[in-house]
């Protein structure tokens, strides 16, 4: 992907993210079913102010039922006592009060209408809303997948440009790490045949030789070692070499004598 194309894939991604962010169907969705929870609870509260407004006419038209009957035994005891003016006192103030509840009793039947239908559609819109929050979360479920598939989309086209590069890479990377296989299993190699000994080692010549020398020491303290116990020294080879041979000595094993030989001679080219 040239930098031209790449820089545009940035910006265009950038710019959605932005009108995203602007429309947010999560945040619209949220907030209508919030306005529809506020309007179902207005609908409640104007239901509980209509039934405490009923329930206020109820208890007047209690009362004035009560002054019904007040009016009622008044009446009664005026005519007992020949009181006709008392008695059509309590009767007229009696017939007010029949009229009050009449009026009590017609605006308390309106306000039952009222609330019956104001509790009906309370709970149509409480279905609504129960209706509506399903809705909306499956919305938003499929607003998420949607989204998801869209951002694997882009980045499918945006990475199907940058294939042949991420086949290069990997290609240089198998190629490096064979080579340096070969480098490690090559340096295996020259480490078992012995190249690297003097690399290796961290000794110079002057240890060499000293070491060489200690070695030969030994041998020699050895041979003086097998001297004194066979009894042969340099003095009586000396003689020995001097005197006549004897007759009835067997002579030397020839094995043992090469063997010497091929001693001496390796002494000899140490020496040169």
């Amino acid at each position: 992907m040239g930098i031209l194309s790449r820089a545009s894939y940035v910006i265009r991604s950038k710019v959605n993210a932005v009108l995203n962010r602007a429309e947010d169907p999560h945040e619209t969705l949220d907030y209508s079913y919030e306005q529809l929870r506020d309007e179902l609870q207005n609908v409640k509260q104007g239901i509980a102010d209509l039934t405490t407004q009923k329930k206020r006419l109820e208890i007047q038209k209690r009362r004035l039922e009560e002054n019904v009957d007040k009016h009622n035994q008044q009446a009664r005891q005026a005519v007992e006592q020949g009181r006709d003016d008392l008695a059509r006192k309590a009767l007229e103030k009696k017939k007010q009060k029949m009229s009050q509840i009449e009026d009590l009793e017609a605006q308390i039947a309106d306000l039952q209408n009222t609330q019956d239908n104001l509790v009906e559609k309370k709970n149509e819109l409480q279905s609504q809303i129960q209706q509506f929050r399903t809705e909306k979360e499956t919305m938003k479920a499929r607003h998420d997948a949607a989204e998801a598939s869209a951002r694997v989309s882009e980045a499918m086209t945006g990475a199907g440009d940058e294939m042949e590069n991420i086949n290069r890479s990997i290609e240089r990377a198998r190629e490096q790490t064979e080579e340096m296989e070969a480098r490690s299993a090559a340096m295996d190699e020259l480490e078992e045949s012995g190249a690297f000994e003097s690399a290796l080692s961290d000794g110079d010549d002057i240890d060499k030789e000293l070491e060489e020398m200690r070695r030969e020491g030994e041998v020699e303290a050895e041979l003086e070692t097998l001297k004194s116990e066979t009894g042969t020294d340099g003095d009586t080879e000396a003689a020995a070499s001097e005197a006549e041979p004897d007759t009835d000595t067997p002579s030397a094993d020839p094995d043992i004598e090469a063997e010497l030989e091929e001693l001496k001679e390796e002494d000899e080219d140490k020496e040169e």
